[in-house]
């Protein structure tokens, strides 16, 4: 008869110890992609808190007369703030190229 190998029970083979230590490092891999967007999410809320509290400040560091217009000149600044990155920094920061060292992103403009 063929050699047959015995195991101890709550043992593992090889091949399934490599196949949990793959499935953990995907594991691992998921974990760090969803702590990097909660990070970038928490990151973002905080600037745009940033930014009304900016709005508050300069809206009490003028006359009365002037409040709405400071905080509609801010108001125009995050819109269009927003709309600059999403039209040129997001594909500057992440487009994809065909060289992945490649410093800049590239593709994905409007």
């Amino acid at each position: 008869p063929a050699a047959m190998t015995t195991i101890a029970p709550g043992m593992v083979t090889r091949e399934e110890f490599e196949a949990l230590r793959q499935q953990l490092a995907l594991q691992k891999a998921n974990y760090n992609e969803s702590l990097d967007t909660i990070w970038m999410l928490l990151s973002t809320m905080l600037v745009f808190f940033m930014h009304s509290g900016f709005s508050l400040l300069e809206a009490g560091s003028v006359r009365f007369k002037n409040t709405q217009n400071i905080l509609a000149k801010n108001l125009v600044v995050v819109t269009l703030g927003f709309l600059c990155w999403y039209a040129i920094g997001y594909p500057l920061a992440l487009g994809i190229v065909d060289s992945p060292n490649e410093f800049i992103g590239g593709t994905g403009f409007f």
